[in-house]
């Protein structure tokens, strides 16, 4: 089993953002959908992307914005990925030319996986959340794991509810390429907990050797 690359989402600080990269995770996602509490500025989110250190990927989360939000927000800091969480159509999400991923909003139950392939063609990957329909991700709750078929061929992204103690579990019945964990290692909303993204790792690094 390939180790999944890592996640952490809803930074606020570049003291949390610094704290994360030491612990060797892949990306950082940044929530630019205000009605969040993990909500954060495009100033603030300039500070935290100039300080990371190098291989850090910096994905921006957006739901139903504006295209000229979106915009705003790669024009004015270095966005490496896009993660769209609502009703975006495949041509909304491509007129920006960077890579994105799409969420899936798995508290509805089982989507067409095939159909959705063929829709959102030049998503580089699907972002399996516990959320519903035109609600926003973040809520720490969890879904059914085992409606994900074995067979959906773009790379999947397992998000929703994840935590240090279920993630191994969740690898092993999705087998994602990617875990994304927001609420699952904070203290607060916003917040994150050292020893929380610590164990969180560290499962996930120990995953493909547990028995």
């Amino acid at each position: 089993m390939m180790t999944p690359r890592i996640k952490i989402c809803g930074i606020t600080s570049l003291e949390d953002a610094l704290m994360c990269a030491s612990h060797g995770i892949d990306a950082l996602g940044l929530v630019f959908y205000p009605p969040s509490p993990r909500y954060i500025s495009v100033e603030a989110a300039r500070e935290i992307i100039s300080s990371l250190p190098p291989f850090i990927t910096v994905v921006g989360l957006f739901m139903n914005a504006e295209a000229q939000e979106v915009e705003n927000v790669i024009n004015n800091c270095r966005i490496d990925r896009l993660q769209f969480h609502g009703s975006e159509t495949a041509q909304y999400c491509q007129q920006f030319e960077l890579p994105y991923f799409k969420a899936l909003a798995m508290g509805d139950g089982q989507p067409d996986f095939t159909q959705l392939s063929d829709e959102y063609a030049q998503a580089s990957a699907f972002l399996l959340d516990s959320h519903r329909r035109d609600e926003s991700g973040g809520s720490g709750s969890v879904f059914d794991w085992a409606i994900v078929p074995a067979d959906v061929t773009k790379p999947l992204i397992l998000a929703g509810g994840l935590t240090p103690d279920n993630v191994q579990l969740g690898i092993r019945t999705v087998l994602p390429y990617a875990v994304d964990c927001s609420s699952g290692v904070e203290q607060k909303p916003g917040v994150k907990d050292p020893e929380k993204v610590r164990q969180f790792v560290e499962n996930v690094v120990n995953v493909s050797t547990t028995e």
